[in-house]
């Protein structure tokens, strides 16, 4: 997905437009927390940070299908996407109310995962400043007020390290409003695309924990395996992996597939490696390929093996078909980039079972899509609190998330990183074609004009479009308080409104064709005088209201 696979773009033909509610904002720094050392406890700030486990740090390399660590045992990759150095905000997204890096890490890790996988635009690698809204009160023990993206993208990884875990670098997309089929834009060409990711490789050549770099986010539309130069995928992939290893030579090289395949026809975009087996990615340092397809249930687009009447039971089929066969014939590797679900209807349910089983039984590596809860249409690992998990989906996950026999927890560390603060490059992911699907979750396009603050005796409050697409919009509210507020609510009318697929920092309701009447909870619910923050929601309906009154109770 863009941008934490809901992508703030309507589902496209065959990929899941899975539009992550961005939230651009966040709680300015005038909420106070608590310090206390090492990863923090919920709602707690850091004053000092202390490495409480040690980190997951290790080289990779692959042997036939099998992802093996420095001592040669088997290892399975099991990763979390945190979404937000790719949306325009610049920034992971959470760090807005109480959440720090730590915590938000140290959860991941709590929940079995080994791994992040941290999406990134070319456009914020380029950014000098974060574009988001970060409490930095809370997250002082970092001191990333006045950072660059690129240097909040060295803190994630220094934390990771600390919380035992590894990471994985997602070119998400090039442009932070919208995802790309192809790897290069008018704006991005391949040679900033191959010179951004030899710069990170340089960067964290003396630092195994990062241990992969996946090269292009959900290439779809008119990108081909071995077709017309322009368009050849496999072709642009090998150039980027060996670009990628000639400045790191130790780093995995995840290829992921397209959405229109010459021998098995269409799937998700990103999700078609069906001509891979015949027509390799071969790169001059051996042992790097790793594909890794994306797959998603039909709540995200209707495939059409989701009305076969032997569904569930014909999924294993077309997965192998479309991907799984490289792993289980020996040819390379896979691990699947992203898969997810709200788990809200039977079919989805009966989508994740069989998923999670496909990749216990080939002891297949794979990322989570996402820990972020404002990821639209797969919702995320935790609650909107940040910190809740959500107990369905890790039941669900239980089979893959425990330490199957066979498979190593994490790489033997060997030597503790060397820091290098080379200058920063861009990356990115996939834009939605008119006619394809979209991807994974993805961060919104460019905001709208921001309307003129509402303000009630004791509130004031901004609403602000930050992206649209037919079906549906995510918008912001950017809320101070002019006094001590103990409760609070702001309505607005929608004439098309049907629905509210998912909020963050506080409740919603709606009247159908009528309007929209939020309510703060979790951090928000009440607020001292002179505090700001910034919540949002991701609405159902036919289009978005135009800087709409506000109604502040």
């Amino acid at each position: 997905m863009s941008s934490g696979r809901p992508t703030e773009q309507s589902p496209a033909r065959r990929r899941p437009a899975r539009t992550l509610g961005v939230v651009a904002a966040g709680v300015a720094a005038l909420l106070a927390v608590a310090g206390c050392a090492g990863p923090a406890a919920p709602g707690a700030g850091v004053e000092r940070l202390a490495d409480t486990t040690p980190a997951a740090t290790g080289w990779l390399h692959t042997d036939g299908g099998t992802i093996r660590d420095l001592n040669n045992a088997p290892y399975i990759i099991k990763a979390a996407s945190w979404f937000g150095l790719e949306t325009p905000d610049c920034v992971p997204h959470g760090l807005w109310g109480t959440l720090t890096i730590d915590e938000a890490l140290a959860n991941i890790k709590s929940m079995g995962f080994n791994t992040i996988r941290l999406p990134f635009s070319n456009e914020c690698l380029a950014a000098t400043t974060i574009k988001g809204s970060v409490n930095y009160w809370a997250n002082r023990a970092y001191n990333l007020e006045g950072k660059r993206p690129l240097d909040v993208m060295d803190t994630v990884i220094a934390r990771a390290k600390a919380n035992g875990l590894q990471v994985i670098l997602d070119r998400h997309r090039p442009s932070s409003a919208s995802q790309s089929p192809l790897w290069y834009t008018a704006a991005v060409p391949e040679s900033r695309w191959i010179s951004d990711w030899q710069m990170l490789a340089a960067r964290y050549r003396n630092d195994p924990t990062v241990i992969g770099a996946d090269l292009h986010n959900e290439p779809a539309g008119s990108a081909t395996w071995g077709g017309p130069a322009a368009t050849d995928w496999q072709a642009a992939a090998t150039r980027g992996g060996n670009a990628v290893l000639a400045a790191n030579p130790n780093l995995l090289i995840l290829v992921e597939g397209i959405e229109n395949q010459a021998t098995a026809g269409g799937t998700w975009w990103g999700g078609g490696l069906a001509d891979a087996g015949a027509k390799p990615v071969t790169l001059t340092v051996p042992h790097r390929v790793v594909y890794s397809p994306h797959d998603y249930p039909a709540s995200m687009f209707a495939q059409k093996w989701f009305s076969d009447p032997a569904y569930p039971a014909n999924l294993p089929a077309v997965w192998d078909r479309n991907w799984g066969y490289l792993q289980k014939q020996g040819i390379a590797p896979v691990l699947l980039g992203e898969f997810g679900t709200a788990l809200a209807t039977a079919s989805d349910k009966a989508w994740m079972t069989s998923i999670v089983s496909y990749l216990k039984a080939s002891g297949m590596s794979f990322a989570y899509w996402s820990f972020n809860p404002n990821s639209a249409g797969t919702g995320g690992l935790v609650q909107s609190d940040w910190r809740t998990p959500e107990r369905a989906k890790l039941d669900a996950l239980a089979p893959i998330l425990t330490n199957a026999p066979g498979s190593s927890p994490t790489p033997t560390p060997t030597t503790s990183p060397t820091t290098t603060s080379p200058t920063p490059t861009p990356t990115s992911a996939p834009t939605a074609p008119a006619p394809a699907p979209t991807t994974s979750p993805s961060p919104s396009p460019s905001p709208s004009a921001t309307p003129g603050p509402a303000g009630g005796d004791a509130l004031s409050a901004t609403w602000r479009l930050t992206s649209s697409w037919p079906g549906g919009y995510v918008a912001n509210l950017d809320l101070t308080a002019l006094r001590a507020v103990p409760s609070w609510s702001v309505s607005w009318n929608d004439p098309t409104v049907t629905s509210v697929a998912n909020s963050w920092g506080m409740k919603c309701t709606v009247v159908p064709k009528t309007s929209v009447t939020c309510t703060g909870s979790d951090w928000t619910a009440k607020l001292a005088a002179g505090q700001k923050v910034t919540v949002g929601l991701q609405v159902n309906a036919a289009k978005a209201p135009v800087n709409p009154a506000l109604t502040i109770r």
